[in-house]
């Protein structure tokens, strides 16, 4: 017997997951992971990008690439933080609008996925998944 990978399995599942959430998103004109961490910068206000990549769980160079790309399209301000060091990052007025825009057509992808699963599958996928 053949035994399936994980891995792959998981990987699989989360193209699908992010091609539905994509799709829902795009008349916001930005990805599941930008919106992602644009709702992460609105959480803490304003962060730095250290600690942007930790409570992303992404390392500083991946968020950076990504702050700068949200930045060039208007969505978040970067300054010098109170150590000249590290740069924080704000949401500009855009990146509030493409939130509140962008809300219900993320929870229309949540409808989806949880429609596609039984309520307590999805509740156990997700205990599941968030124990890894």
């Amino acid at each position: 017997m053949v035994n399936q990978c994980y891995c792959i399995a998981l990987r699989a599942a989360a193209r699908k997951a992010t091609s539905i959430y994509d799709t829902a998103l795009e008349p916001t004109g930005v990805n599941i992971a930008q919106f992602s961490l644009l709702r992460s910068i609105k959480r803490a206000t304003a962060v730095s990008l250290t600690e942007l990549g930790r409570v992303t769980d992404l390392d500083r160079s991946t968020v950076g690439r990504n702050v700068k790309v949200l930045e060039r399209m208007g969505l978040v301000r970067v300054a010098a933080g109170s150590d000249q060091r590290e740069a924080t990052v704000t949401l500009d007025d855009a990146g509030h609008d493409v939130l509140r825009f962008g809300a219900p057509l993320w929870a229309g992808a949540q409808r989806k996925i949880e429609a596609s699963l039984s309520p307590a599958t999805a509740a156990h996928l997700l205990a599941s998944l968030q124990s890894l």
